[in-house]
């Protein structure tokens, strides 16, 4: 926080006042009294002072999770500053660090991958006149002469000599037609599989456990799930698109409007990916324990059907232990919860802690846990009256069609598809909304800051990207606690053979995922180019709040709070006044799941 001190010119003098304004600035907060009495700022940031007088100038941060950092143009002591007649633009600085951040709030919405969300985020920002920097998104929106511009990827697509029914597998040949990077024209699609063996096709299509990634089998595993699904009821349902054209789609600023204006704003990343090579479960289990027990399929998915609850411990024991306040918000709609909305019991079955030990003994002890796993409703209350916990998980509002994920079974004829992209977006602006300028809705222009928005951190990211296609392969990784895959179908990829690759243990991140930072404290129109995975959110609770690691994988993750590469700045607190620039979502009615666009499109 700058001070400036400015005194009156000479007629000023001869009167014997001098005026002293003080102004505050930087990213920590405090207050600069003076003596003799007259400046307490902010408040009172000007006074007059007669005589002539030595004034003496004292700093205090507000609180103990900020600092002060020094004095510049005057005689300081410690906190204190002595200004003297002839003095001039004199400087307090207030310091902030991870310690100034009361708030860590995180959500992970449903299986999108970075290069199908945020692929065309540099086109957005030539488009807008915001500055360019390096990114590694879709290289046909990279400016001419950057080294990764380039024409839209593809992918070997079927050959249509062997097309559905007559063959229920997709057939990758030097016949197969190359599958090009296109703009969806639909804000809903028939969902592609992330589960293990798809994405392993993806890594590899001809060699799924091969230790080199080639990424030309999205299209492959897309179409051989499309021609193999079966709908909700276990009959078999093929998808329109049997050609696994969806797999190579992304969106761009005009779909998600909201989402590019905030990755725009605040700190964003083009190197984070989820944990595990995998579908959602596992990735979740990750988020929270950084381990799923050696699951890449799901507790009980999988013989023998009754395997065990996952033993590992998940961050909110340790919060629990340590005395720090936390919540798991759980939107009941849709499910079973929805008419005892309020059933802690029922909310714990409806999050992910119920794969643990832990979430079992949660659900047995609901009683104790009545503050701790709540209604969805309860997060906006929380927001906007200033009772958030100082670590807060937001389930997905997946019963409730709100999170972003493709659609799992087709509509019926007639009938509208169950969700869109854009109404989980919108509903994603609201919770941010909700802390960062304390209002129940969509963003406005009108933004005061909300009563948690100055020692908050919100972060959103995607569980797992969906089986859609990146560019980017997965990253190497630390395993978490030596266990090796336990669920594996005989038909899996690495079945029986776990050590012959990389890919076939959990020392390999999945593919990368939609990232970003809404904080006071976030980097303005940031890109980080450290790589992480979902792990480094548990690292940051872990280093905000003084616990240990759960296990040797989130002890690996580079820190979020990194001067350099991280998200945070704590020199410049840059949002302050929250942006009044966000727009709200759009959300276009949609009259049908447009699952076979154009593979020409550009």
């Amino acid at each position: 926080m700058a001070l400036v001190v400015v005194f009156a010119g000479c007629q000023g003098l001869v009167r014997g006042v001098s005026e002293l304004t003080v102004t505050v600035d930087g990213a920590g907060s405090g207050t600069v009294t003076s003596s003799p009495p007259g400046i307490n700022c902010p408040g009172t940031c000007a006074a007059s002072f007669t005589g002539h007088p030595n004034v003496v100038l004292t700093a205090t941060p507000a609180n103990s999770s900020f600092g002060f950092g020094g004095w510049t143009g005057c005689t300081p002591s410690g906190s204190t500053c002595n200004v003297n007649i002839d003095g001039s633009n004199v400087t307090a600085k207030f310091t902030a660090s991870l310690q100034s951040i009361n708030h860590i709030i995180f959500i992970a919405q449903e299986n999108r991958s970075f290069d199908s969300y945020f692929g065309a985020l540099r086109g957005y920002w030539a488009q807008n006149g915001i500055p360019d920097q390096a990114f590694d998104g879709l290289p046909q929106f990279n400016p001419a002469g950057d080294p990764k511009a380039g024409p839209p990827p593809t992918n070997p697509g079927c050959d249509p000599a062997f097309p559905y029914p007559n063959n229920l597998f997709c057939q990758i040949n030097p016949a197969s037609p190359a599958i090009q990077s296109f703009h969806f024209q639909s804000m809903c699609v028939e969902n592609p599989s992330p589960s293990w063996g798809e994405a392993h096709r993806g890594w590899n299509v001809q060699d799924p456990t091969s230790p080199t990634p080639t990424l030309d089998g999205f299209v492959d595993a897309a179409a051989n799930d499309s021609r193999q699904h079966t709908d909700s009821l276990n009959n078999p349902a093929p998808f329109f698109d049997l050609d696994g054209i969806r797999a190579m789609g992304y969106y761009d600023g005009n779909d998600l409007n909201y989402y590019y204006a905030l990755a725009s704003t605040f700190a964003t990343s083009d190197s984070w990916f989820a944990p595990v090579m995998t579908r959602t479960p596992p990735n979740r289990e990750f988020m929270i324990a950084a381990t799923s027990g050696g699951y890449v399929y799901q507790r009980g998915s999988n013989p023998p059907f009754n395997s065990p609850l996952i033993a590992a411990k998940t961050i909110f024991q340790d919060l629990q232990s340590a005395g720090i306040s936390w919540r798991i918000y759980v939107d009941p709609l849709g499910t079973p919860c929805e008419s005892t909305p309020n059933d802690t019991a029922c909310l714990i079955s409806q999050s992910y802690i119920h794969d643990f030990a832990f979430g079992a003994q949660m659900k047995a002890n609901a009683s104790q846990y009545a503050q701790n796993v709540v209604n969805m409703s309860q997060f906006f209350t929380d927001a906007i009256n200033g009772t958030l916990p100082q670590v807060a998980q937001i389930e997905p509002a997946s019963s409730a069609g709100l999170d972003e994920h493709p659609e799992d079974n087709d509509p019926a004829p007639g009938q509208p598809a169950c969700c869109t992209i854009q109404a989980g977006a919108n509903f994603v602006s609201t919770l941010i909304n909700a802390v960062m300028c304390g209002q129940n809705g969509s963003p406005t222009s009108a933004c005061n800051p909300g009563p948690s928005w100055a020692d908050s951190a919100f972060i959103f990211v995607m569980d797992e990207p969906g089986g859609f296609y990146d560019h980017v392969a997965p990253q190497p990784a630390v395993s978490p606690d030596g266990i090796p895959p336990v669920d594996l179908f005989p038909r899996d990829p690495c079945f029986g053979t776990p050590s012959i690759s990389p890919v076939c243990d959990f020392t390999v991140t999945g593919y990368r995922v939609p990232f970003i930072l809404v904080s006071p404290f976030a980097k303005k129109n940031f890109v980080s180019h450290q790589v992480s995975d979902h792990t480094a959110i548990l690292k940051l609770i872990e280093t905000r709040f003084g616990l240990s690691n759960l296990t040797a994988r989130d002890a690996a993750q580079p820190p979020m709070d990194d001067p350099t590469n991280g998200f945070f700045d704590f020199v410049n607190r840059n949002w302050q006044v929250p942006p009044t620039t966000l727009p709200a979502q759009i959300v276009l009615p949609q009259s049908a799941c447009f699952v076979n666009p154009p593979p020409t499109s550009p």
